[in-house]
């Protein structure tokens, strides 16, 4: 009897790993081919939304990562200049009664190291580091060549390889992520040295001209992921350079106290340029298809970038343990389903830049001001249900 082949999936970050783990319960055979050692070294922080922790709980992977994780009571919205509190939304007991899953906040290499022990512990998921593709011959079974010349053979190949993919280029020749004019620094702080409201058990969000900023726990609660944007730099690769505290503090020189003391005590900053992508005119090619930020890189200002690797990787694995022999065949579907859902969390994305980043100029303090009243006279409770489309997943079949 001839042995299956395996899913190839190129990428071990948080999309590929979900991947595998997700065929693996699919009943088929995953090898995800990783170009560094499995090792998450970045000291970013991910909010997980409720449509995420669910698909996380099935995949059997959120038990392992809820001690690690942080459950943030609310939302509390800030004006970056007056310090003023514009608006709560609330998240902990309320949301997860609402969607049936929990909003989390955690260390990226937690989540990531979870995927891993998980991925690992399956009897179906083969893990192969310090593979870097090269190049990808679509002929009969779907072959990837590395780096240094070794060549696997696959039924399929699932391109989880980030905004950079070199999958991306044999799919579709000639995508190439543009900067978006915005600049993102992240840093980690002891949460115990904190006063409020950066101690409180909450996501912050402070809303500035052309900047804004976001803190919440992670580390089970002992540290705090600050990520300040601004509308600055210039187009570079990676995620995690090296930036001077003076260079953050300059782009907030206006706002208040409070937030350019935080700003001021974080020990370091790491930052990374805010890309996108335009659409794909297809995420398959023959037997190869693409995943995550590969097909459709999203803005930070909804946080779901994760969530959507998250579940596009449940609905391949689904689409594909459905097709078996014909793993093409499962393509058209998946990437209709996706694109959809992807879309509309790209253009919400966008929108929230644009309301966060109010207040440069005359106009634009008008907008700020008529922006900071309507926060205020919103209901709790309704802002938290314009999210149902998002976190309760009621269309994510499109």
């Amino acid at each position: 009897m001839k042995t299956p082949r395996p899913v190839l999936i190129a990428g071990g970050g948080i999309g590929g790993l979900s991947t595998a783990i997700a065929l693996g319960r699919a009943g088929l055979e995953a090898h995800v081919l990783e170009r560094s050692a499995f090792a998450e070294e970045s000291g970013a922080g991910i909010q997980l939304g409720p449509n995420a922790t669910r698909i996380l709980r099935t995949l059997g992977v959120l038990d392992a990562l809820l001690p690690q994780t942080f459950r943030p009571a609310s939302v509390w919205l800030f004006d970056g200049l007056s310090g003023k509190k514009l608006a709560t939304v609330p998240l902990g007991d309320v949301a997860e009664c609402r969607y049936d899953a929990p909003y989390v906040t955690v260390h990226r290499a937690d989540l990531h190291e979870a995927l891993r022990i998980v991925a690992t512990a399956g009897e179906r998921v083969a893990l192969t580091p310090d593979f870097t593709v090269a190049q990808v011959d679509d002929e009969d079974d779907v072959g990837v060549m590395s780096s240094d010349g070794e060549t696997l053979k696959g039924a399929a190949l699932v391109g989880a390889d980030g905004l950079w993919s070199a999958v991306r280029n044999w799919v579709a020749p000639g995508a190439e992520p543009s900067f978006t004019g915005a600049t993102a620094y992240r840093s980690l702080l002891p949460r115990e040295t904190l006063q409020e409201p950066f101690s409180a058990p909450i996501v912050g969000l402070w809303l500035g001209p052309r900047s804004h900023m976001v803190h919440y726990p992670v580390r089970g609660g002992a540290a705090l992921n600050v990520v300040a944007v601004t509308e600055s730099g210039h187009k570079e690769q990676g995620w995690n350079r090296s930036a001077t505290r003076e260079t953050v503090l300059g782009r907030f020189a206006r706002w208040c106290d409070a937030p350019l003391d935080l700003l001021e005590a974080a020990p370091d900053w790491r930052a990374w340029s805010l890309l996108s992508l335009q659409p794909l005119p297809q995420w398959h090619r023959g037997a190869t298809v693409l995943l995550g930020d590969a097909a459709h890189p999203v803005l930070p200002y909804l946080a779901q970038g994760a969530g959507l690797a998250i579940e596009d990787a449940a609905k391949l694995a689904a689409l594909l343990g459905a097709a078996r022999e014909r793993p093409a065949a499962a393509y058209p579907a998946y990437e209709t389903i996706r694109r959809q859902r992807a879309r509309r969390v790209q253009q919400t994305s966008q929108r929230l830049g644009l309301t966060y980043h109010m207040g440069d100029g005359f106009l634009g303090e008008v907008f700020r001001r008529s922006r900071n009243a309507i926060l205020g006279l919103r209901d709790e409770t309704a802002t938290l249900r314009s999210f149902d489309w998002l976190y309760g997943g009621l269309d994510s079949e499109g």
